[in-house]
């Protein structure tokens, strides 16, 4: 199947055959739906705090947030493509939609405006704002997230990344250091790069504290092999193989070499307001607070089975109630310490408003026991998709991950992927078509086996922007 130069070329990747080999017979016999049995919902898998249960979660990180390594991860690779499209199809199409009225009507209301009009001649009409914002001017279109401008303030605006350097000081401080880590594509790293060097002064001198900014990119090694609708290897025109990434399921890599006790996980353009970011710095310390109650207890109940002192009917009750893992009818000792022994995550979950994105489920696995997964629709059975319309939560992408052990050693993150949650994905090159397949998603899949909590947290900690036009919802103006 792949000559010696394909050989050369794979390798080069940080690949080897065999594991291409395997990406192209998953494209063959496709991946396995989940088994799912139900969504959690309140009191079945999504824990509702009470506001005394959150005030001592809050206090419970907060004494013990300066002597914990604490990280705050942003996958912020992605384009802004998505965000621009309707903008994108108005100027290169001349299609006109709703969106683009609404954006002429109240371009004065985004906080890029003043930008934006310093770059437009006198009298410019909507064809020629739009091309503007998306081309040569601001030039969005070709630009991350993170630099799109979100928010005005009296004292000037900020860009999506800098609203990250103002809640990472709110909630991940710990001994005077906020450490921020964010996953960028390498064409894109240096503005990043040139943008926290002008900021990161100004806001380490109006919280009093330090930054430690580092960055990532998606490693070569994740990439996976297009194929052509026959399943057989898409060759560029040069006749080389031709490699894609392979989603962000590929970023556990990245989280994996985090140096932290606990790492807070959150999307690039999920951010808010100064006036209304309140219940996201008073949940997120809640989520880490209930991470370190859980890691607390399971360190004892594993130590307690070292020993061989262990009452395994208690353990089952803490790991039923509180992890949320239903056990088989006959369990052991040696279940139960595998269990305890695995990363935890703590995830918020916002009710369900018909926003777009997976949700809590209960999954079976093959040890038979049956624990929480978060699932997108494409991993969910036909027969089963109207579990996702009974969904009671949505998840916001809003985790906190305790990914060291009770001896305090990190935790190889890689060992706990499920490789058959990824999935396939039609799309074409130079206009021809191909196959592209991801990795398990780095909240679905590439944290199958972690143990996973879900808490109920507010909607209002969830401001996500996937198109412009977002920008003029009230929590982002």
């Amino acid at each position: 199947m792949f000559t010696q130069e394909d050989l050369k070329q794979i390798a080069d990747h940080g690949l080897t055959a065999e594991a291409v080999g395997q990406q192209i017979e998953n494209f063959r016999r496709g991946f396995p739906f989940l088994s799912v049995v139900r969504a959690a919902s309140p009191g079945d898998g999504v824990k509702i705090l009470t506001d005394e249960e959150t005030d001592e979660a809050v206090a419970r990180y907060e004494e013990a947030a300066d002597r914990l390594a604490v990280v705050k991860f942003v996958p912020a690779s992605g384009a802004a493509t998505r965000m621009f499209k309707e903008l994108f199809e108005f100027v290169n199409e001349g299609k006109r939609g709703k969106g683009i009225d609404t954006l002429s009507e109240r371009i004065g209301d985004f906080a890029f405006w003043p930008e934006l009009q310093a770059l437009l001649p006198e009298g410019a009409d909507d064809r020629a704002i739009v091309t503007a914002i998306v081309g040569e001017g601001l030039g969005y279109g070709q630009c991350p997230k993170g630099l799109v401008t979100f928010h005005a303030y009296p004292e000037g605006a900020r860009k999506a990344v800098e609203e990250h350097l103002v809640e990472g000081a709110a909630y991940a401080a710990a001994g005077g250091v906020v450490r921020i880590h964010f996953t960028v594509s390498p064409e894109h790293r240096t503005g990043f790069e040139k943008l926290l060097a002008a900021k990161l002064p100004l806001y380490e001198k109006r919280f009093g504290i330090r930054y430690e900014i580092t960055f990532s990119v998606q490693k070569p090694s994740t990439d996976t092999i297009a194929v052509n609708p026959d399943n057989t290897p898409f060759r560029q025109d040069d006749g080389r193989l031709f490699f894609r990434p392979a989603g962000h399921g590929a970023l556990i890599e990245n989280l994996n070499e985090i140096d932290a006790d606990m790492v807070f996980i959150k999307n690039i353009d999920n951010v808010t307001t100064d006036a209304r970011r309140g219940d996201t710095v008073r949940y997120k310390k809640a989520l880490a607070g209930v991470l370190l109650d859980l890691q607390r207890q399971a360190a004892g109940y594993l130590a307690a089975l070292d020993a061989g002192t262990a009452d395994l009917a208690a353990v089952a009750r803490f790991i039923e109630k509180e992890l949320c893992v239903k056990l088989p009818a006959l369990y052991d000792g040696a279940l139960l310490h595998d269990i305890l022994h695995r990363p935890i995550r703590v995830c918020g979950m916002v009710r369900n408003e018909g926003e777009p994105g997976g949700g809590p489920f209960w999954v079976k696995n093959p040890d038979g026991t049956e624990s929480l997964q978060i699932a997108e629709s494409s991993q969910i059975a036909p027969d089963d998709q109207p579990l996702m319309k009974s969904a009671t939560h949505f998840n916001p992408v809003d985790l906190v991950c305790g990914v060291r052990d009770a001896e305090g050693r990190k935790f190889d993150l890689r060992q706990y992927v499920d490789p058959a949650t990824g999935f396939i994905s039609s799309k074409s090159s130079c206009g021809r078509e191909l196959r592209a397949q991801e990795l398990p998603g780095l909240w679905n899949g590439a944290m199958a086996r972690w143990n996973t909590i879900f808490v109920d947290v507010p909607i209002s900690t969830f401001s996500p922007v996937k198109v412009v036009q977002d920008l003029l919802r009230p929590q982002h103006q």
